[in-house]
């Protein structure tokens, strides 16, 4: 039978929100809501959690689930998924962010139904709906082909507009569908090793996106739909946000009782 697992790859350090994996949320830290959150979304697939420090090692152990130490020196989350992977053994490695609260199991079996087609990569994408987000670089776009595959992640708003000079609203964004990317990924066990065996490509530096070196290898990256927001933490507002979504659960299931 063939062996999927989830992967977690997780640092300590963070730039932009230091040690948020172990920002405690509600008295609990990140990392644990997302363990179980997963958990709880796909109780079949086995979880691990890639971590690089011994804090991290414990907070997951602790809570009984399972952790992998790895070098601290990795430069990418998918060097980190290849060392735990090397003694895991899966088949296919579904690759679910450390910071990444809210991932649906649909999401998740989106991405396991995909990786087993054949191709060596799959990732996930959502539509945008409002104009502000589309052109923040900071939401990546990707654009996808006829046969579901990725032409090109990017930071820029893509495609241009240029009977509009670039200017979108939401009733444009409605009619043309222009997809944010998902920092969710499924590999192929061998590709994953060849992917972290690559030199950074020249795009991959330019935009700052991993995802770039493989289509600049030309390799092909599946992409699935969501219609499923996630909130991704980077930032203490976004922990905050993500606190106010735990809220509104409650409350619409206080209201359901």
């Amino acid at each position: 039978m063939t062996k999927t697992a989830i992967i977690v790859p997780a640092r300590l350090a963070s730039t932009r929100f230091p040690r948020k994996l172990l920002h405690p949320i509600r008295g609990k830290p990140l990392i644990i809501w997302v363990a179980e959150r997963i958990a709880s979304q796909v109780p079949d697939v086995p979880l691990h959690f890639a971590v690089d420090d011994d804090e991290l090692l414990w907070a997951i152990t602790s809570k009984g689930f399972r952790g992998v130490l790895t070098s601290p020196k990795h430069t990418s989350g998918t060097d980190r998924l290849a060392e735990a992977n090397a003694s895991i053994g899966a088949d296919f490695v579904i690759n679910v962010q450390a910071d990444e609260p809210l991932v649906t199991a649909e999401q998740i079996e989106t991405l396991g139904s995909l990786i087993t087609r054949g191709v060596p990569m799959a990732t996930l994408a959502i539509p945008f709906e409002r104009p502000e987000d589309f052109a923040n670089p900071n939401q990546v776009k990707v654009v996808v082909g006829r046969t579901g595959e990725a032409l090109y992640f990017s930071r820029s708003p893509i495609p241009y507009v240029r009977d509009q000079a670039g200017r979108v609203d939401a009733a444009w964004l409605r009619e043309n569908q222009t997809y944010r990317h998902l920092g969710l990924y499924a590999y192929r066990a061998d590709f994953l090793q060849e992917f972290s065996r690559m030199a950074p490509g020249r795009l991959e530096q330019i935009e700052k996106l991993e995802q770039l070196r493989v289509l600049e290898n030309g390799h092909r990256i599946a992409v699935g739909f969501t219609d499923q927001p996630t909130i991704g933490v980077d930032t203490p507002e976004d922990a905050i946000e993500f606190e106010r979504a735990l809220d509104r659960l409650d409350g619409r299931m206080a209201a359901a009782r």
